[in-house]
């Protein structure tokens, strides 16, 4: 089995699968490999690079919380939040000022994200912005999370913002659902044009709350036991903190050249930079019975 992260890893810094890693992908599933993204992204947010290497298998995505078909866009399995860390994930979300990216199931909810502005009617960043239209994500607007009609179906709370203040909202959110959940908190993917609306220095940060078990490598198990793979048959490859877990507990787990460092450390091998087709290079590695 090969499990594939995105972002900084299959996807080139422009966002895009070359040629020569879509030829890799296509050999290891010739060679009777499966193989899985396994991404951030939501479902509609994958679909240009679900299409890029056609990806028939289930995908995994927003960060391990959800199994889906990329055909049918059906879930297989997902976690799903309790309502009480979600409120509580929100109330800590608007008192920093910052809207409330509630993601959805989509298939069960009729739409990606639940934005939940608060009273003040807050507004998203114009990154987010920009993603939403760019991917054309599903996407509703709402002053208060009562008027949530789906709160069954959420499977994380997020925000975006700049790294300085996303710091302090990170540490809030450890207060309040720390023991209770996964967080994450990672520098966002963003389009060249917005690269430079940064300022002092900082980057534009995406702050992550999870159920406690929605990681990328419980995901992964699920779909390897259905599959009958033991974990030391599963090669995965990522770069970000959201790639830790499957990288440490696959049987080969590969960090980008541009991984960061706890990626690095938790890998048996490291590959090139995503910029020099370094998922290409791996793949070729294990297929040459190199790795």
């Amino acid at each position: 089995m090969l499990v594939l992260d995105l972002d900084g890893t299959v996807l080139d810094p422009a966002g895009v699968v070359t040629p020569r890693t879509r030829d890799a992908v296509q050999q290891a599933r010739d060679a009777g490999m499966r193989v899985t993204l396994c991404t951030g992204r939501g479902l509609v947010e994958a679909r240009p690079a679900v299409v890029a290497l056609n990806q028939q298998d289930p995908v995994i995505v927003a960060g391990g919380s959800i199994i889906a078909c990329p055909a049918t866009r059906r879930t297989l399995h997902r976690f799903a939040l309790d309502l009480s860390l979600v409120s509580r994930a929100v109330e800590r979300l608007l008192a920093h000022d910052h809207p409330a990216m509630v993601l959805k199931d989509p298939v069960a909810a009729g739409y990606d994200y639940l934005i939940v502005r608060g009273p003040r009617g807050l507004r998203l960043d114009p990154v987010t912005d920009w993603w939403f239209d760019h991917l054309n994500v599903s996407v509703r607007y709402v002053d208060h999370l009562d008027d949530d009609e789906h709160p069954e179906h959420t499977v994380r709370v997020g925000a975006c913002g700049l790294s300085g203040r996303m710091a302090t909202v990170r540490d809030a959110l450890h207060e309040a659902c720390g023991r209770e959940s996964l967080i994450h908190h990672f520098p966002a993917v963003i389009a060249p044009e917005h690269a430079g609306r940064a300022i002092n220095g900082q980057t534009i940060d995406v702050l992550e709350l999870f159920h406690l078990s929605a990681n990328k490598w419980e995901s992964v198990r699920v779909l390897a036991e259905g599959w009958k793979i033991p974990p030391a048959r599963i090669c995965a490859i990522g770069d970000q903190v959201n790639d830790v877990s499957m990288i440490e507990q696959a049987g080969l787990g590969i960090a980008m050249g541009n991984a960061i460092e706890p990626v690095r450390k938790a890998a048996k091998r490291h590959t090139k930079r995503n910029d020099e087709d370094g998922v290409a290079h791996a793949i070729e590695q294990v297929l040459g019975g190199h790795w």
